[in-house]
């Protein structure tokens, strides 16, 4: 059986069970699934709103050439910027809504993979061209491509030092003065679109999407691989992380260069687990030229390609890390010759640490400690956190070592644990931003999951994006605001398991219980 449109709420919400009886092979039934055209709709509808409401609400331009002085140009100031933004959130909660009943679709067994993959193409395709959303970042990554064409060191001086109006006045302040915290591949990527694009941001804005959007094409052609090797379920892992919303509208919409380094990552992991190693080491090297992050799963890829080999345990071990070492170097030393830049990275990772907020649970901790203490006696909130940060340092390096050894028989268990591990890396961290949390999430997304675990996982994914406003300022302690972003979050992971859980649209079921490897 099949479909092109969704079908009547009562005949939608009581697909019943004698035509899945007599539906065909799962194979084919998996490449003509029924497609719900009207949860698609939904979703477009909500990214369109997005896009037009984005070029007064959003990452606009200071000198913006489409409505700066226009007759439309009221929409990017007082009571029409207010609007805007109330369209916004509007459009991001349809798109909300959509995955939620894309999800319970899939969860019911009605869909499967190819129509998650129609609803993801269609959310994504307006913001391509929209204004970034929920952050700034993609005009910093412009400015220091540009640093390199007027002979700066992007990793010893910030884009203040262009001196270039067009580029450094629409970098967030944090970042004009910041040394790159990125690896030279994605320098060398900057680089070139900065030099095509020139001072048009406009343009440099939707390359650089193009571009990161080879990320995306890797992890679509990953997942299907990693579903096979972690025991997933092909529909619901392209759910999780091409169709939600940290992909859609954080990796996409904003753009975030995370969304390259994941891509090289997953691809690199699978072909590891399909005894392509030399590949698989050298993807995941790719990524570590992205962000520095990537680097953390070679570890424990390097069990997986020991527990290939037939000699003895300490020799396998021997061989493969040798092997991945040569590589790696190798990898990254022409990287680093490709964009002409040199090993002064590494001293600018440090910059993400200046970011406090409390997504970071050691500086949460650390700003926990310091309010109570600030009752009794006035002390320096800085202590608190930075030595809090240490602790949480000290935690995840006992954590990655532990799960390291752990990982020693390779398999899909290495895999299993190296994406903890880059959970991990991401809350324990001195700065933890809402996308960080994607670093071991696309490789978790292809693991079996519980629909509760989902329903937690959705709720999650609804947060993460509302913790930054959608012109990309910190929301996170703004406590009427996250007080309202955790109930919408928390509506949106129940709605998941249950249909219309306020009581809003009458009595029409939705789900049917249908037996479905989650």
């Amino acid at each position: 059986m099949a479909t092109t449109t969704d079908p009547s709420p009562d005949v939608e919400e009581s697909l019943v069970a004698e035509k899945i009886e007599h539906a065909e092979a799962p194979a084919a039934a998996e490449r003509r699934g029924p497609l719900p055209v009207r949860t698609i709709a939904l979703g477009t509808a909500g990214s369109l709103m997005i896009l037009i409401s984005a070029f007064g609400a959003a990452g606009i331009l200071v000198s913006d050439p489409v409505l700066g002085h226009g007759p439309l140009s009221w929409i990017r100031y007082g009571h029409g910027r207010m609007l805007a933004t109330v369209v916004l959130y509007l459009g991001f909660a349809l798109v909300v809504w959509a995955w939620i009943r894309l999800g319970r679709h899939v969860l019911a067994g009605r869909v499967g993979s190819r129509p998650v993959l129609v609803a993801a193409a269609c959310w994504m395709g307006p913001l391509l061209i929209s204004p970034p959303v929920f952050t700034r970042d993609v005009f910093s990554y412009l400015a220091q491509g540009a640093l390199p064409l007027y002979g700066e060191d992007p990793y010893a001086v910030g884009p203040i030092v262009l001196g270039l109006q067009e580029l450094v006045q629409n970098v967030h302040p944090f970042w004009q003065t910041t040394p790159a915290p990125y690896g030279p591949l994605f320098i060398l990527l900057a680089k070139g679109i900065a030099a095509v694009a020139g001072t048009n941001m406009i343009l440099g804005v939707i390359l650089m999407r193009l571009a990161l959007l080879i990320g995306l094409g890797l992890l679509l052609w990953a997942l299907p691989g990693l579903v096979r090797h972690l025991g997933g379920n092909l529909p619901t892992t392209l759910w999780l992380a091409i169709a939600g919303p940290m992909t859609v509208v954080h990796l996409v919409g904003g753009p975030h260069n995370d969304l390259l380094m994941v891509g090289f990552l997953a691809a690199g992991t699978l072909c590891v687990l399909e005894r392509k190693h030399v590949v698989g080491i050298l993807l995941v090297t790719l990524g570590a030229a992205v962000k520095a992050t990537a680097a953390i799963a070679l570890p424990f890829l390097v069990w997986v390609w020991a527990g290939h080999l037939n000699s003895t345990f300490w020799k396998n071990f021997t061989r493969a890390c040798a092997a991945s070492v040569g590589i790696f170097v190798g990898a990254f030393a022409a990287t680093t010759w490709l964009a002409g830049v040199n090993l002064g990275w590494f001293k600018a990772l440090q910059a993400p640490a200046m970011i406090v907020n409390w997504l970071s649970v050691p500086t949460a901790i650390g700003e926990i400690v310091h309010t109570v203490v600030n009752v009794v006696i006035d002390a320096n909130k800085s202590w608190f956190v930075n030595t809090a940060r240490a602790i949480g340092g000290l935690l995840f390096f006992a954590i990655a070592i532990r799960q390291w050894w752990l990982s020693r028989h390779g398999g899909s268990d290495a895999v299993r644990r190296m994406a903890f591990v880059l959970f991990a890396v991401a809350v324990l961290s001195p700065a933890t931003l809402p996308w960080y949390l994607t670093w071991g999430f696309v490789i978790a997304a292809a693991l079996p999951w519980q629909r509760r675990q989902l329903a937690i996982l959705a709720s999650a994914a609804v947060f993460l994006v509302l913790t930054y406003s959608p012109a990309g300022e910190d929301l996170l302690y703004n406590w009427p605001f996250i007080a309202g972003a955790i109930a919408v979050s928390v509506l949106a992971g129940i709605s998941l398991l249950r249909n219309d859980p306020l009581g809003l649209f009458g009595e029409r079921q939705e789900l049917v219980t249908l037996p479905a490897k989650v």
